[in-house]
């Protein structure tokens, strides 16, 4: 005997009651969060917690005499909801991903027919991207390997009049006594306007952030301008490098906005920007190879803007004082720039037989980047603490390092060494 409540309100459930001589049973049917009117469904929106509702029935025992089988999902309650919601198509598949059930806007979204999959003449992912069909696969493994959990991820097809459109999926494996061993069950929505939207406004976004890049790199150009006109009133030489370290400070940042700009990218290639900027320097302070010679040892570190800043004025200060205290009276030398992973660095010091190594307290979780700037010249004296200085070079380094949430080390062996280990920042955090 079956009896059934039917409730009209948003979020509650049909509760269906089963008597028998032997039990009572009281099956809750969580379809989703739906207005039920005259058997109608009215429109939703459907993401994995409430496709979670739809799949499963959720019950409440009142005798040991339970049986698993009793509790299978309506067919025809299943196919009432996929075929009343737009843009929604409901299936189920078995072990060989074969489609055993398949109902609601199947052509809407793909352009053919529900008999088309069911008999095999199509197969759903011969419509899927080919770049896509690795994510279904991916998702799939997931789904296997974790039934209890609900999977949800989204790709592209091709539909029959050749249209690409976007869909969200969500699957999840039916549980033993819920249908046959190994079926999957889930649900695809047509997202293609929604993604449209969004793609749409991320390039408003970056056309915007591209316009401001530029604006800043043409700002920061006639600042420096002015400055050099500024400096033509003195003669003084302290005066004068004032001036020039300042201008220099300049185009460390100018020429980051410059890289963004051109790359179209909130990110830019550190070590490219790294040669650009070293070469920058040594023209400013007129430094000829034959006098300092530069090597860079540069691995390719995609950067965000933030901390590109950040360490482009630190080397920018540290290379600055190398090639103005290190090498007096014309001394020649030279100077090395390195970036890598810590890795690598430990690396490199074992193949040395030199046994020093990242600080204990890092890790290549924590800070897993390292750039190193060095010089053999004169060195800096033992008696000067680099983090307590009155120069302006090296307070902008310990500031920026703090900024970027870095660390840096100073080693004084045969010249000068400082290592900076740092994290890549994105949007302000540590990633």
């Amino acid at each position: 005997m079956l009896n059934k409540k039917r409730s009209t309100r948003a979020g509650l459930c049909d509760t269906i009651f089963r008597k028998s001589k032997q039990y009572m049973e009281s099956v809750v049917l969580l379809l989703v969060p739906l207005f039920l009117t005259s058997q109608k469904i009215e429109k939703t929106e459907i993401n994995a917690e409430t496709w979670r509702r739809t799949v499963f029935l959720w019950r409440d025992e009142t005798e040991s005499t339970y049986s698993a089988n009793n509790l299978r999902i309506e067919e025809d309650d299943y196919r009432l909801l996929v075929q009343n919601i737009e843009g929604f198509i409901g299936f189920r598949v078995d072990e060989n991903f074969i489609p055993v059930f398949i109902d609601g806007a199947v052509n809407d979204i793909t352009g053919y027919s529900i008999e088309d999959f069911l008999s095999r003449r199509i197969k759903w992912l011969g419509i899927v991207i080919a770049e896509d069909r690795a994510l279904i696969f991916e998702n799939i493994e997931k789904t296997l390997s974790n039934p209890t959990v609900s999977t949800e991820f989204e790709y592209r097809i091709r539909s029959r009049d050749g249209e690409i459109k976007w869909v969200r999926q969500v699957i999840q494996k039916i549980p033993a006594g819920y249908g046959k061993p190994g079926e999957i069950q889930g649900f695809v929505r047509d997202i293609t306007r929604h993604k449209l939207a969004e793609i749409s406004l991320e390039i408003i976004k970056d056309a915007h952030i591209k316009e401001i890049n530029h604006r800043i790199k043409n700002n920061l150009q006639v600042i420096s301008s002015l400055l050099s006109l500024e400096a033509e009133k003195f003669t003084d030489p302290e005066v004068l490098e004032a001036f020039r370290e300042s201008q220099n400070r300049i185009a460390s940042m100018s020429l980051i906005h410059q890289e963004l700009y051109t790359e179209e990218t909130d990110t830019i290639d550190f070590s490219d920007y790294l040669r650009k900027l070293t070469a920058g320097l040594f023209g400013s302070y007129r430094v000829g190879k034959d006098e300092i010679s530069l090597k860079l040892d540069l691995e390719q570190v995609y950067i965000e803007t933030n901390t590109a800043v950040a360490l482009g004025i630190i080397v920018n200060e540290l290379v600055s004082n190398a090639l103005k205290y290190a090498f007096p009276a014309g001394k020649e030398g030279k100077i090395c720039i390195s970036l890598s992973r810590v890795k690598k660095y430990e690396k490199q010091y074992e193949n040395s037989g030199n046994p020093r190594t990242v600080p204990d307290c890092l890790n290549e979780n924590d800070l897993p980047f390292i750039l190193t700037v060095e010089d053999d010249g004169q060195g800096i004296p033992e008696w000067v603490d680099f983090r307590n200085t009155d120069s302006l070079g090296l307070q902008l380094v310990n500031i920026f390092v703090e900024q970027i949430e870095g660390s840096i080390e100073l080693i004084r062996d045969s010249g000068t060494k400082f290592n900076i280990h740092f994290s890549r920042l994105k949007n302000g955090k540590l990633g």
